[in-house]
């Protein structure tokens, strides 16, 4: 398996999103998984397999594009479209591609694996972001 193949123009925040304003610290697409740099203040690619462990705590999934130092809104909970194939009652987890998504099956050794939430359709992840805190 791979990461999710997202269409960015599809991300979508369901009626029950909780979002966050603020901005990109990176070059974001929409759909991709993001971290909040305490340092900059700024949004930034979560990466399940990174050496520094923020990089590592997802807070959400970017809702825009933006370069960095534009706005960007994160959903932070609740339901995303994402512009991809999903299965019905299967947890997505962040991955080790910067920003990607992906199935259980592409979670290594050697990550920390962090579940982005569960499909709840073919075309809908309900997000509740759950850290394991420790590499498998």
């Amino acid at each position: 398996m791979a990461d999710l193949t997202l269409t960015a123009a599809n991300v979508l925040a369901g009626s029950n999103a909780t979002t966050n304003l603020g901005t990109a610290g990176a070059t974001i697409t929409a759909g991709q998984v993001v971290y909040f740099d305490d340092t900059t203040k700024t949004y930034k690619l979560a990466d399940t397999d990174s050496a520094t462990a923020a990089v590592r705590s997802p807070v959400g999934i970017a809702l825009n594009g933006a370069s960095s130092g534009q706005p960007l809104m994160v959903l932070t909970a609740g339901d995303i479209t994402l512009g991809a194939v999903l299965t019905g009652g299967v947890a997505y987890y962040l991955s080790g591609n910067a920003g990607g998504i992906c199935p259980v099956a592409d979670v290594a050794s050697g990550d920390y694996p962090v579940i982005l939430g569960m499909a709840k359709s073919t075309s809908v992840l309900a997000i509740k972001i759950v850290e394991a805190g420790v590499a498998i």
